[in-house]
């Protein structure tokens, strides 16, 4: 769109980087135009102003087969794949790599694909019922993610066993961590903004603080070196005993915890290990100070193995982020999500039941630190990211568009050979 597109198809990578950081602007404009009307306006209107500029660069590569992986570039692509087809006399597959998992603009889905990769029954449905797809032309792949988490996921295995876990002491050990033993909290920002970031930190240090986890708290700070600045000097004794947060009484803290807690879409055994926690703090049990560290870091390019070496993973909720954690095992706190591209991806982490979603600093704190307190619930809860885990996912949709697309090559060379023939 960029390249050959015209006013405001080529204003789409500029516009998604405002949008995704404003998310009310965002969630107007997805809904918006996700609706039949504006998509068959947008379907008509695209066509007739991009559609022979886009051809034109697809024809300039003579290609053999062509594969989407966003969903504006759909539509307009099949209709400018058949054009090229009929002149070039051969069959040009299309393919479609579906890279959100639990929600889908209804520009992913065409009926016209040859095959179209999803990563959820979720987006099973929404294709048959937006799109018109085939069930025949929907192959539930998984996301495609990096090849080093499927890599790490076959040297962890199950990260609950004695194998999984010495494994996991030893990438500790080769990524510099110095109390292997310790438990790890992994917290990537994403879209959120600095102050918010900054405040789940200080909540999750306050907490396990204050309940006795011995944790480290890994911030993964990318570029944002004003962030990991402030990590680097910040006084966490004044975090913990300033005027940030007033002591609370024991029914006090009881009703605080309710509140927080209260879902309906949560597994029986993360509401049984809630309610333990409320109990024991209604209680007032006595327990030593938490020895806590937090650690910032910049821009990580062994994010497969951080994600083996943690205990937890606290981001927002990122199609791709939520494949990868799933891919090893590793349980998954959400803190927020673009509307409505995103909002299904929390439901996939809630039905599957290997995470939780919470939008406040304070709850996403206290209920981190209740899932550390209880081996048997982060036993569950990595089992249960088995429905969603797909860490060979890439490699297998390669494979597959690939044996098909040498499939539909030699069929043509043999058309192209009987057509010659005299």
């Amino acid at each position: 769109w960029t390249m050959d597109g015209v006013y405001p198809y080529k204003t789409l990578v500029k516009s998604y980087k405002h949008l995704s950081a404003n998310p009310k602007q965002w969630k107007f404009l997805y809904h918006l135009s996700n609706i039949r009307p504006y998509e068959i306006v947008m379907d008509f209107h695209s066509t007739l102003m991009c559609e022979r500029k886009i051809r034109k660069r697809m024809e300039s590569y003579d290609p053999d087969v062509v594969v989407s992986v966003h969903p504006t570039m759909n539509n307009v692509p099949i209709i400018a794949t058949k054009k090229i087809s009929r002149k070039k006399g051969k069959h040009i597959p299309f393919f479609t790599v579906v890279t959100d998992l639990g929600s889908g603009h209804c520009t992913w889905f065409h009926k016209d694909v040859t095959k179209m990769y999803i990563a959820s029954e979720r987006m099973r449905s929404l294709a048959k019922r937006r799109g018109r797809t085939p069930d025949e032309s929907l192959v539930m792949s998984g996301l495609p993610i990096r090849h080093d988490f499927a890599v790490q996921a076959e040297l962890m295995g199950d990260r609950t066993t004695s194998a999984g876990k010495a494994y996991q002491k030893t990438i500790r050990t080769e990524l510099g961590i110095e109390n292997a033993d310790k438990q790890m909290i992994l917290v990537m920002g994403g879209g959120e903004g600095v102050g918010n970031l900054s405040d789940i930190v200080n909540n999750l240090y306050k907490e396990l603080t204050k309940q006795g986890v011995d944790a480290t708290i890994y911030v993964v700070c990318g570029r944002n070196e004003q962030l990991k600045n402030d990590l680097d000097t910040r006084d966490w004794d004044k975090v913990l005993n300033g005027d940030l947060e007033e002591e609370l009484s024991s029914s006090s803290k009881r009703q605080r915890l309710k509140k927080l807690f209260k879902r309906t879409h949560r597994s029986k055994e993360m509401e049984e290990s809630l309610q333990r926690a409320a109990d024991r703090e209604e209680a007032g049990e006595p327990h030593p100070r938490g020895q806590v560290d937090v650690v910032g870091l910049g821009f990580v390019t062994k994010m497969a193995e951080y994600m083996v070496a943690a205990d937890i993973l606290v981001s927002k909720a990122g199609p791709g982020t939520i494949a990868e954690a799933a891919a090893v095992g590793l349980p998954i706190m959400l803190t927020s999500f673009l509307p409505g591209q995103e909002a299904g991806n929390v439901d996939v982490v809630l039905d599957a039941g290997f995470g939780d979603y919470n939008d406040q600093p304070e709850g996403i704190a206290a209920e981190v630190a209740c899932w550390l307190q209880d081996e048997n619930l982060l036993v569950t809860m990595s089992h249960a990211t088995q429905e969603v885990s797909h860490p060979h996912a890439a490699q297998d949709i390669v494979l597959d568009i690939g044996s098909i697309t040498h499939a539909w090559m030699q069929l043509n060379r043999v058309t192209s050979a009987r057509s010659l023939s005299p």
